[in-house]
């Protein structure tokens, strides 16, 4: 009975002297209930601001190059890899019979989601010397049986992306 009578008597002197600190905190805490929550569209929006769509988390890639860790050496091989691919492809081609000035050609290379690619020539706007449509068919044509290839990745999801590559047609 002595501890609980010592007890009572601690606890009520802690309680008035603490008692204005406890209405200051309690009146206060109410504040904090007053913010308001943001609505699901506002964080969708915030979210989309803060992503960067003009990169990707991964380039796409080949079998060959998945063994690489660094980004930039990675997305490097694959760029390397797939040029060498479309000069092999297009060097047994009629393209440096029928344009013998032609050394070089841009080609304009879309990987899709699904991992299938589309190849596009690329000519100067003023260009009129070469044709432009025979030179896209030979493209169609010659440019078909590549290697698996993994699609550019951003936050986990597969996505398109588009990147123009020098094709050297004359090697010497």
């Amino acid at each position: 009975m002595y501890f609980y009578r010592i007890l009572v008597q601690f606890k009520h002197k802690t309680l008035k002297q603490n008692y204005l600190f406890l209405v200051f905190i309690f009146f206060n805490s109410c504040q904090y209930l007053d913010k308001q929550i943001p609505s699901e569209k506002e964080l969708l929006q915030k979210e989309l601001k803060s992503i960067n769509w003009k990169e990707v988390d991964e380039y796409p890639s080949v079998v060959d190059c998945e063994k690489i860790e660094d980004k930039k050496q990675r997305q490097q091989c694959f760029f390397d890899v797939l040029t060498q691919l479309i000069q092999e492809k297009l060097s047994v081609d009629t393209l440096a019979i029928l344009y013998p000035e032609l050394d070089t050609i841009e080609v304009k290379v879309t990987v899709f989601p699904n991992a299938t690619m589309q190849f596009e020539p690329q000519f100067p706007k003023d260009s009129v010397a070469y044709d432009k449509i025979k030179i896209d068919s030979i493209l169609k044509v010659r440019l078909v049986d590549f290697p698996k290839i993994n699609p550019a990745i951003k936050r986990g999801i597969p996505v398109k992306i588009q990147f123009i590559l020098p094709v050297i047609l004359k090697v010497e």
